[in-house]
């Protein structure tokens, strides 16, 4: 097979569509658009959302609270995520590159959920009060 002799698919290309080109194409005068209205205009639609000067249902509905664009920086690791990565120092890096939080992460909390046997030793990272006790018990420490 060369590149000369690739051809699309059967039925992957169409004929452009030529409307107003006479009564025998079945598209022929109006264009398929109809007769008169603003809809068969030139350049004559509504905008989105436009409910024909009824109050659009974006501004009836009343609007409640916020989403804080912070979340997206902050993460959560469990206690049994930090046992299955395994190693004795932890770091934001390590994390990263653990796949453990995202890459545009910048603040991580430890998060009592789970156990934890291995002494791990915490740097830039923050953890829950539940979470610190169950690290220094098992020997580790937060910095």
């Amino acid at each position: 097979m060369e590149l000369n002799t690739i051809t699309p698919g059967q039925g992957a290309k169409h004929a452009k569509r030529r409307v107003g080109r006479g009564i025998g194409s079945g598209l022929g005068k109006t264009a398929g658009r109809g007769h008169k209205g603003q809809k068969s205009r030139s350049g004559g639609y509504h905008k989105v959302g436009f409910e024909g000067g009824q109050m659009p249902m974006q501004r009836r509905l009343p609007k409640r609270g916020f989403k804080s664009h912070l979340l997206k920086f902050n993460a959560e690791v469990t206690l049994t995520a930090l046992e299955q990565l395994g190693l004795a120092e932890v770091d934001l890096l390590t994390l990263k590159q653990s796949g453990l939080v995202g890459q545009i992460a910048k603040n991580v909390k430890i998060i009592n959920t789970g156990s934890l046997s291995l002494a791990v030793k915490l740097t830039g990272i923050s953890a829950t009060a539940g979470a610190k006790t169950i690290i220094e018990a098992a020997g580790g420490s937060i910095a």
